[in-house]
């Protein structure tokens, strides 16, 4: 029989890690038709996550404005948490009872539309309860079922990193034999774009912090730069032998970019997802068109990337990097932890009985 509560992390507001509030008897969502509610099993740690809680997306008009992700403020208390993985417990009128039981991962997009290639405009932990909780209730079409020998906490690795950098990789068209430059390669989106690449056939090269460069290679980079250490395009080229890049993935932003671009052959594409680095960036516009550099921002992704990571994921061509994990009541410590980028891979919270 279902209980009546769940214990359940709650953003109260936006802050720091004193917004978040584990909640022992929080209400167990409702199933509304069409939505299935899943036992969590596990849920991975997002950057989005910590930049969603600290307001940190900025306006046009004020980067330092404290706004939400999403088309609309968020609404408080909050769960957040989107790659879910877990088992369905019970589905909602229109949902066959079949599924009962089933083993999934959640595609957290929320589209906007039905189309396979139509990007989310927001996400599930963001416009919706997400996954750091007991119970989530989710669309059942986002439901998909996973016959995996993983465990729930590998699998929570895959989901938003890895469909962020498939979102990237196809908006810039990489294909096999393309050298592929990876800012913050040894991040979660970073290392997915690694294997990603691999899995393709492209080749990519990484950017990492100091003392990650063995780990990188490990995963399948090339070659890898040390950030911050000498001139950054004459270390690329020297990885390379002297070959410029075909295409750079940047998680990092901030004062890297001229070089980002420089580094590009002409007629090379530049495709962006965040801005650990900084997001207020000097470029010299020149460069860009006197190339003829192609720009490509990119958020999260759509059906077909989900579907792409997920098949990827089960044939074994990518593999998870799971660099820790955490009970749910030490999701405040474990964003600590992420936020000192001393990891490879992904952090993950896994829900106690």
């Amino acid at each position: 029989m279902m209980p009546d509560t769940m214990r359940a992390m709650l953003l109260t507001g936006h802050g720091g890690p004193d917004k978040l509030v584990l909640d022992d008897n929080y209400p167990i969502p409702q199933v509304e038709p069409g939505e299935v509610l899943i036992k969590v099993g596990a849920c991975g740690i997002n950057n989005t996550d910590i930049w969603v809680r600290e307001g940190a997306y900025g306006t046009s008009d004020d980067p330092d404005e404290v706004t939400s992700f999403g088309d609309s403020p968020l609404q408080f208390p909050l769960i957040q948490g989107a790659d879910i993985v877990g088992t369905i417990a019970t589905c909602g009128d229109g949902i066959e009872s079949s599924r009962l039981g089933e083993r999934v991962m959640v595609d957290f997009g929320i589209y906007a539309g039905e189309g396979d290639d139509v990007p989310s405009h927001d996400y599930i932990g963001s416009g919706r309860s997400g996954g750091f909780a007991e119970y989530v209730a989710v669309p059942a079409d986002n439901a998909h079922v996973i016959d995996s020998d993983l465990s729930d906490a590998e699998l929570a690795t895959f989901c938003c990193a890895y469909i962020t950098g498939e979102h990237m990789l196809r908006r810039a068209r990489v294909g096999e034999g393309d050298r592929v430059l990876v800012t913050g390669a040894s991040g979660g989106v970073g290392s997915g774009v690694i294997q990603l690449c691999r899995a393709r056939g492209a080749i990519p090269f990484g950017v990492v912090g100091a003392g990650k460069e063995d780990a990188v290679r490990a995963i399948g980079a090339e070659d890898t730069v040390t950030r911050g250490n000498g001139n950054l395009v004459e270390a690329v080229a020297g990885i390379t032998g002297g070959a410029n890049i075909d295409v750079v993935i940047d998680t990092v932003a901030g004062p890297m970019l001229p070089d980002l671009i420089e580094v590009l052959r002409p007629g090379g594409r530049y495709a962006t997802c965040g801005a650990m680095g900084g997001p207020i960036v000097e470029l010299d516009m020149r460069r860009v068109y006197l190339k003829n550099i192609e720009i490509h921002g990119a958020t999260q992704g759509t059906r077909t990337d989900f579907a792409s990571v997920r098949d990827y994921a089960l044939s074994g061509a990518i593999k998870p990097l799971l660099a820790g994990s955490f009970p749910l009541a030490d999701l405040g410590r474990a964003q600590e932890a992420f936020g000192k980028k001393d990891f490879v891979g992904k952090l993950v919270v896994v829900i106690d009985e």
